[in-house]
């Protein structure tokens, strides 16, 4: 029986994935087979339409292996992540979904990846999650049940166990790429890489990083990813993106956990006479001094607000051909 994708009416079936892999994504794919890869983070919407998701992807869909979506980031309150997942993968596009600790305990976790793989998602991001007080609602119950690290362990469990932390029995194990964030310039910087040593040990096969700015401090901290053998057992994609302005950049460096801005950056978007054209620049550099690095496998760009420039973006730092059009079928 086969069934194309693309169609909307489809229900993808449960399949075992490629020889090699354990999910199979695009994304997944990708990166085994040596190419480099992207990723891009959507904004998105305060909306019950899927129509909105759609236009918000739009940009993305045809440079990108695999489109992120977020999980209240910030503490924020949009469309969930899995919902916007089941919508992005119904449609073919490749997509990351991310679950943060903050809002759910271990029930709800477990039944939600169960569900997204049920839907065809294949790539998931671990992460935390910022405090309910740097969000919108503050009064919010923060749960945090498990952290970034368990909740690695917990989904590897179910995959490669087949079984939920009761110990019982799955009948379907998710077939899941597992991903997790690292902030590689933020101090103390000295215990990056060992802080990604650990959760490469409970299970991580692919990192994204927060904004790197600072090629130095980045460079230093895959020197030791190097001597420790991580670039060997993870893909590792540096997070970019383009400033809008110096005020902007000012503000994520004090507003922002985990975004360390030099301030030779800063000060070249203040002295530009277009600052918008100077953050896509430097985000193009950027980009190509990183595919310089050794062990980095790709890149994850977040242009908040800014997706649709993240096309010629890609094409200006040379990257863009190797994912055009890698989402037209899954």
């Amino acid at each position: 029986m086969s069934l194309f994708w693309t169609d909307p009416n489809a229900i993808r079936p449960y399949e075992a994935p490629p020889p090699g892999h354990v999910a199979g994504s695009k994304l997944e794919i990708a990166l085994r087979a040596g190419q480099f890869a992207v990723t891009a983070e959507m904004n998105p919407p305060d909306s019950a339409d899927p129509a909105d998701v759609f236009e918000a992807a739009k940009p993305l869909a045809d440079v990108a292996h695999a489109i992120n979506a977020t999980d209240a980031s910030g503490a924020n309150c949009h469309m969930s992540s899995i919902g916007i997942c089941a919508l992005l993968t119904r449609m073919g596009h490749g997509t990351v979904y991310q679950i943060c600790c903050r809002d759910r305990n271990r029930i709800a976790i477990q039944g939600d990846v169960l569900g997204a793989a049920a839907m065809g998602v294949k790539n998931v991001l671990c992460l935390t999650g910022d405090d309910v007080g740097a969000g919108d609602q503050p009064g919010a119950k923060p749960v945090f049940d498990l952290d970034s690290l368990t909740l690695i362990r917990t989904i590897r469990t179910m995959r490669d166990d087949g079984v939920f932390l009761s110990g019982r029995k799955i009948t379907k194990p998710p077939k899941l790429f597992i991903g997790a964030a690292e902030n590689p310039c933020v101090d103390p910087v000295e215990w990056r890489p060992e802080r990604l040593a650990k959760k490469v040990e409970a299970g991580a096969e692919f990192i994204q990083t927060n904004y790197i700015f600072d090629m130095p401090r980045f460079e230093a901290f895959m020197a030791r990813v190097r001597d420790l053998g991580l670039d060997k057992r993870v893909f590792i994609l540096p997070g970019v993106g383009p400033l809008a302005s110096g005020k902007a950049a000012r503000w994520m460096r004090s507003n922002v956990p985990g975004i360390h801005i030099p301030d030779a950056v800063i000060e070249r978007m203040e002295k530009a006479a277009n600052p918008g054209d100077e953050g896509r620049r430097i985000c193009v550099e950027l980009i190509q001094q990183i595919r310089e690095v050794k062990g980095v496998a790709g890149v994850h760009v977040m242009a908040y607000r800014r997706e649709h420039l993240v096309a010629d973006i890609l094409r200006e730092a040379g990257v863009a051909r190797e994912t055009e059009g890698t989402n037209a079928q899954l």
